[in-house]
């Protein structure tokens, strides 16, 4: 087994590559979309995983793991729009590779002391239910969203998102997904 740094790290490189990929193809045009917007393309891309694991069956080939890599980049969306705002469209590819790298920074630097006071514990955990905790903290951030960003006691947003990505990340370590090697 690897460690969990270098999983963690094949995994999101991946996911950046991609990203700069479509950045290359469609540019910067999801920067129109607002926060709301974007938590409900995570939304359907964790429902459709959640559809195919109750019902054992797909009917559209698109491999689960790829709805998990979307969840991670939509998640960094979602943290570069809280971070810029959604006022301008238009980021240089430079601009918007340090973007990404500094979200993911700090997110890998949360699942590391989580990891470190948890004790790995995600690895004896289902998919299914790093799943519904996605599905769970997507709700919450919804009805954070619809309560316009006030809470009384829980966290904003941003550790919704954070968290997401990582569940994300377990999910693509425990399942193989990717097969980055």
């Amino acid at each position: 087994m690897k460690p969990t740094e270098s999983e963690y790290q094949e995994i999101i490189q991946y996911c950046q590559d991609l990203f700069t990929k479509k950045n290359k193809d469609y540019g910067t045009s999801w920067r129109i979309l607002r926060i709301p917007s974007i938590t409900d393309q995570i939304f359907i891309k964790a429902q459709r995983i959640r559809t195919i694991q109750e019902k054992g069956l797909q009917k559209v080939e698109d491999n689960i793991a790829f709805e998990f890599v979307g969840i991670i980049n939509y998640c960094v969306m979602a943290l570069i729009q809280i971070e810029l705002g959604n006022n301008q469209t238009e980021l240089a590819p430079d601009d918007l590779t340090n973007q990404y790298t500094e979200q993911v920074k700090e997110v890998k630097e949360l699942l590391f002391n989580k990891n470190h006071d948890y004790g790995e514990a995600w690895r004896n955990m289902r998919i299914s239910s790093m799943t519904d905790i996605i599905l769970m903290k997507l709700l919450r951030i919804k009805q954070i969203e619809d309560n316009q960003g006030v809470t009384l006691v829980s966290e904003g947003i941003k550790s919704g998102y954070q968290d997401m990505i990582n569940y994300s990340v377990f999910c693509l370590i425990k399942s193989n997904g990717l097969n980055t090697n």
